[in-house]
């Protein structure tokens, strides 16, 4: 058995080295896939179990020239991987979004998506759909500390049921707006500054609508409304009021939130804001 492995030793090639280099790093690569996802440590370990017994009987078979044992482990391990591959299917799919979320995958293709983007569009989703009214303010270079102190502190993570029981209209804290700081919510019912009323005769424009405005004024922040009276969704930015589709939401605010794009200042709200709330 010693000849057999020194004479394996001795006959390996460049070419043999590359392919032994190339597995290994496929198994790393799976390992790091897997390494923050639910049940990774099972994985793990059945991972080497079944690396060191494969790599344990493929020294047995070259030891003692076994070829039909040889192919009977090769489908064995054929079937092991398939199996694998189905019971930890859950931790592979995490695994994959997870990969999916590296920034070096950017280079090959702009994605539009955006975390807490994703968050706040699903949650104008559901209040639009409910009639609901809701006004959300998104710090970005400029900070929004000052309007954070008028109102109650909440310190967490967006999440959109958190912030449709913000937004409930039993919630004590639905009159006024939230505000997001660095990605967290900092601080719910806050008083923001109200703009001037629409001079266009017809043209009504809520309490919410005006906040929105007044704030976008003043500072680079995002603002976010639902109206209540018609469920319309609108993105006030750099003074000015845009209606926003629901299925559009999310890349508006992405675009916004991560190129930190400024819209021009001193223009009206757009006439299409009369019904609002």
């Amino acid at each position: 058995m010693q000849e057999r492995l020194t004479q394996l030793y001795e006959t390996a090639s460049v070419h043999d080295l590359v392919e032994i280099g190339i597995l290994a790093l496929a198994i790393f690569v799976a390992l790091r896939l897997l390494g923050k996802t639910r049940g990774a440590g099972l994985v793990r370990g059945l991972g080497l179990i079944v690396v060191a017994l494969f790599l344990v009987a493929q020294v047995v078979v070259v030891s003692f020239d076994l070829t039909v044992l040889g192919g009977v482990l090769d489908y064995l391990l054929t079937i092991v991987l398939v199996g694998l591959l189905v019971i930890f299917q859950p931790e592979l799919r995490r695994g994959l979004m997870m990969l999916g979320r590296y920034r070096v995958w950017r280079l090959f293709g702009h994605d539009p998506q955006h975390p807490v983007a994703d968050k706040l569009a699903d949650a104008a989703a559901a209040l639009s759909r409910e009639c609901v009214g809701a006004l959300i303010a998104i710090e970005r270079e400029m900070s929004l500390s000052t309007y954070v102190h008028t109102g109650e502190p909440v310190d967490a993570e967006v999440s959109p049921p958190l912030l449709r029981a913000v937004f409930a209209k039993r919630s004590p804290l639905h009159d006024g707006a939230v505000v997001l700081c660095s990605g967290r919510i900092a601080a719910a019912a806050c008083q923001l500054p109200l703009s001037q009323p629409p001079e266009t005769p017809g043209v009504h424009m809520g309490m919410r609508h005006r906040a929105a405005l007044g704030l976008s004024e003043e500072t680079d922040a995002v603002l976010l409304v639902v109206s209540e009276e018609t469920g319309r969704i609108s993105v006030a930015v750099g003074g000015r009021l845009e209606p926003v589709p629901r299925e559009g939401l999310a890349q508006r605010l992405a675009s916004l939130l991560r190129d930190r794009e400024q819209r021009p200042e001193g223009k009206k709200a757009p006439t299409d804001v009369r019904k609002a709330a």
